[in-house]
């Protein structure tokens, strides 16, 4: 089936066409309408050294890192994470999903706080309550280490918790999957109506037997009729007198003759072998 006749069946078939095509937009708004979009606020923080370790930089902590902030940034991302955490911040008003974690292709201790959620007032105001809890977060860590207070990593923030972004890429999914869905189904119902409409070719005859197999199922023909065989008279040297005079009687009559199956009685030695001896002998 080429190009054309695909569309000759969906023009004969609008009656069943025409409604898949109109269950697929109901579907795909359903879909537009029960996925809501997600939108993701995200700020940035980085851990500075305390203000004991920045001393010989003049108390420049940009100036001074070290490897082991990087470690601390690493297991503050994991503790803001934990299920202690998320009660903490659902209990102060955040909604939402939270997520924590290093940056990507960072050269230094900092971290991306990110919130997402469908409302996007929500969602900002979400993710200053979680860049505020991870300072306080940092601080308490620190404290139950009876760390000095001048000896404590210290947190600042380098991008504040930014605008909400709408995230359509999901529900842009779910739509595009909602419509090949439809359209499939679509297809499927019409190709299986024209199925069913077309008329179908009449089965072809069964062909006949071959000349040979009439031939040879064919009746044998009926058994000929019994040959009747003449009975030649014996010659007139080995008859006797009687028989000569009788047969001089004959002259001019008929000769007898008789019939005999041929397959049922033998035939007179004197038509097999010749003739008998006379009676005088």
């Amino acid at each position: 089936m080429d190009l054309a006749e695909i569309f000759r069946v969906l023009r004969r078939r609008w009656r069943v066409l025409l409604p898949g095509l109109l269950l697929t937009s109901a579907l795909v708004a359903a879909v537009t309408v029960l996925v809501p979009v997600d939108y993701r606020s995200q700020s940035t923080v980085v851990l500075l050294n305390s203000e004991k370790a920045t001393r010989a930089y003049d108390g420049n902590p940009f100036l001074s890192t070290q490897t082991s902030l990087t470690g601390m940034a690493d297991s503050l991302a994991r503790s803001l994470t934990s299920d202690d955490a998320l009660r903490e911040l659902k209990s102060r008003g955040a909604r939402g999903t939270f997520e924590a974690k290093l940056a990507d292709n960072a050269q230094g201790p900092l971290m991306w706080l990110t919130v997402t959620g469908t409302d996007p007032d929500t969602v900002l105001a979400s993710d200053k309550i979680l860049t505020a809890y991870a300072k306080e977060r940092l601080d308490e860590f620190q404290r139950r280490q009876s760390v000095d207070p001048r000896a404590m990593i210290r947190m600042t923030t380098i991008v504040p918790p930014q605008k909400p972004v709408a995230q359509s890429k999901a529900r842009l999914q779910y739509m595009i999957m909602a419509g090949l869905l439809g359209l499939v189904l679509t297809l499927v119902a019409v190709f299986y109506v024209e199925a069913r409409k077309r008329p179908r070719a009449p089965e072809p005859a069964a062909p006949g037997p071959a000349p040979a197999e009439r031939e040879t199922a064919a009746p044998d023909p009926a058994p000929a009729a019994d040959e009747t065989l003449a009975i030649r008279r014996p010659p007139s040297w080995s008859r006797t007198a009687g028989d000569d005079g009788t047969d001089t009687a004959r002259t001019g009559a008929a000769r007898p003759v008789a019939t005999v199956p041929s397959a049922a009685q033998p035939r007179d030695e004197e038509s097999g072998h010749g003739h008998r001896p006379r009676s005088g002998q």
